[in-house]
């Protein structure tokens, strides 16, 4: 028998009612916001012609998302029917991450949440292209999160930038943004999104996640506590009932008797190694790498790299960058990858430039310098065509 302060995060069996008192806001927003508009034509035509491929029916009715942070992959799965077993459409990149493993806590931590959410705002005119809300925090949140700064605002967004949401590029969020509006359209108004930590049935996947949290065993319990839903899901396809007990932790429950559907494999055996694998990275540090020369002399740096390559644009276009680099112990640039945007030749300079050019007091963990990842934005921009 379950508390009576037990509440229903999850329930396939009233997923259509369940919601209506916790989406006000979303139910108020004028309906016109959901009805395919002009930027969204070639999203549509695009998503009709994958989903004839697919063997699926258009327009979508029901749809559930699931995204992983160590895998960076978001998947949409849809179904036509509310009784059927959801079929897999898409896994899309996503293309920037912050924090690390483990659920979101409070404010400022920039921790994508683990768990168990729905949609419950849709914003067309957000600052990131599009962006669908989570309902973060959910009710286990609103327990184990800090009480007074929980944090808040958590999307899945275009502009490929994040501080704890999903980000996915502009043309790829014009898809699932346009697949959730259409499912609302046809009566879905809970579209649930599963969030975890990584694919436990792979190996490597297990295997990074267990090196990564060894000193964190509140990590990896948490990651235990959800793996139920994972299971149950990969052996179903069906959504299982999920709950959250008055100590805010999660129970899953599936149904015994639904018809099991054979396993695949979506993660390649054969993906690209991880080239920070040989560095002992730490991804939380007392104290992050500090410029020797200074912030203001960084911000010049970085300014005057842009420039240099802005002029080197042809007229009237742009550039956004992402460089991901490591400061070793030493205080030396390594590692400096374009991870978004440019072209080999930008890319090739950029990275002779921050490897050779930007010198560090490196960060410190305990008191002891160590190796951490960072990342930096450049925009380039180059000078109109008088």
């Amino acid at each position: 028998m379950f508390s009576a302060k037990i509440y229903t995060v999850f329930l396939s069996a009233i997923l259509m009612s369940a919601t209506a008192a916790a989406q006000m806001s979303f139910e108020e927003t004028p309906k016109r916001l959901f009805k395919p508009v002009s930027m969204f034509a070639k999203a549509e035509d695009n998503l009709k012609d994958e989903f004839k491929e697919k063997g699926l029916e258009w327009p979508v009715k029901y749809m559930f998302v699931r995204a992983f942070k160590l895998e960076r992959q978001l998947e949409v799965w849809v179904k036509d029917d509310y009784a059927e077993a959801f079929q897999l459409f898409k896994v899309y990149k996503v293309c920037a991450t912050s924090g690390t493993y483990g659920p979101k806590r409070k404010e400022g931590d920039k921790q994508i949440p683990e768990g168990f959410y729905y949609i419950n705002e849709f914003k067309p005119n957000s600052n990131y292209h599009l962006a669908l809300g989570l309902n973060y925090p959910n009710a286990s949140d609103a327990v184990l999160s800090d009480p007074n700064k929980p944090g808040g605002d958590i999307y899945i967004h275009g502009n490929c930038v994040t501080i704890g949401c999903l980000p996915i590029t502009d043309s790829l969020i014009e898809q699932v943004y346009h697949m959730a509006s259409v499912v609302k359209e046809q009566g879905q108004d809970f579209i649930p999104v599963h969030i975890f930590p990584m694919r436990y049935d792979d190996p490597e996947s297990v295997e990074q996640f267990t090196t990564r949290t060894k000193n964190k065993p509140e990590t990896q319990q948490f990651a235990k506590s959800i793996k139920d839903a994972y299971e149950y899901f990969e052996d179903t396809h069906q959504l299982p009932a999920v709950f959250v007990t008055d100590k805010g932790d999660y129970l899953i429950s599936g149904n015994p008797y639904a018809p099991k559907v054979p396993r695949s494999k979506l993660v390649s055996a054969n993906k690209p190694a991880d080239p920070y694998a040989a560095w002992e990275l730490e991804e939380k540090v007392d104290k992050v790498p500090f410029y020797k020369e200074g912030n203001a002399a960084l911000q010049k740096w970085l300014f005057l790299l842009s420039q240099e390559l802005s002029a080197k644009l042809p007229p009237n276009t742009s550039m956004s960058l992402q460089v991901e680099f490591i400061v070793d112990k030493e205080g030396t640039t390594q590692m400096a990858t374009v991870v978004r945007g440019g072209d080999p030749k930008t890319n090739a300079l950029i990275k002779q430039r921050f490897e050779t050019e930007l010198k560090w007091q490196p960060a410190l963990k305990d008191g002891k310098p160590v190796n951490t990842k960072l990342r930096q934005n450049l925009n380039l921009a180059a000078p109109e065509d008088l």
